[in-house]
């Protein structure tokens, strides 16, 4: 198999590429890392140092590609799939790829570390502030959801890729609630979508290894 996928199925930034591959039905080999184990921690580090995934090797070229929206873009490059994730417009993919990120995952993200750390040393007011910069990203991504389509460009993209996590795991810890119509119209779209759901079925056995309380639900 030319290409061998490093990731955790529970694991956000891993559920973009997964969409991806599953969505044009790319063939590769799964390697699943749990950096609990040490035996798989380092056949990992040996591939990649840092022990952050997810990464993808390349047999032909010989090339390891780190970064959900890099290995997205690799694919899109030399896989020839029948739907490129970048578009006809790229940057607008890579844009939306950087805004779900950075303005709701991060903030979920230091929800849910917060949670694992011992209680004298939690951060109320960092969690606080973080729900607080959910809502309005909520609020930011319902004026730009679009009115009518499906996705958030002419077809399915690395945008919706990126939208999938981010909204599945900040709806988990800060759901959306009624408030937000049209994001929350676009996300059932997203999780109706064959690949999407491939993966949410593919996390759920891992959902109770997630730290707060309700757990994930597809």
């Amino acid at each position: 198999m030319r290409f061998t996928l490093y990731y955790h199925p529970l694991a956000s930034f891993c559920h973009k590429v997964l969409i991806s591959v599953y969505d044009n039905a790319i063939p590769f080999t799964p390697v699943i890392v749990d950096l609990a184990d040490e035996t798989s921690q380092e056949a990992f580090r040996k591939i990649w140092p840092p022990l952050k995934f997810p990464v993808l090797v390349d047999a032909v070229s010989s090339e390891t590609i780190a970064e959900s929206a890099s290995i997205i873009l690799y694919l899109d490059a030399v896989a020839q799939p029948a739907t490129r994730m970048a578009t006809a417009k790229p940057w607008q993919a890579t844009m939306w790829d950087r805004l779900f990120d950075d303005m709701l995952q991060l903030p979920m993200q230091k929800i849910v570390i917060d949670s694992l750390r011992p209680a004298d040393v939690r951060d109320p007011h960092g969690v606080t502030e973080a729900r607080e910069n959910l809502v309005r990203a909520y609020a930011f991504f319902e004026q730009r959801t679009p009115e009518t389509g499906f996705w958030l460009g002419p077809q399915f993209s690395l945008a919706d890729c990126s939208a999938v996590p981010a909204l599945f795991w900040s709806d988990t810890v800060n759901p959306l609630g009624d408030s937000y119509p049209k994001l929350k119209d676009y996300f059932n779209r997203l999780k109706q979508r064959p690949s999407v759901a491939r993966v949410l079925r593919e996390a759920e056995p891992y959902f109770h290894m997630f730290p707060l309380e309700p757990k994930p639900a597809i």
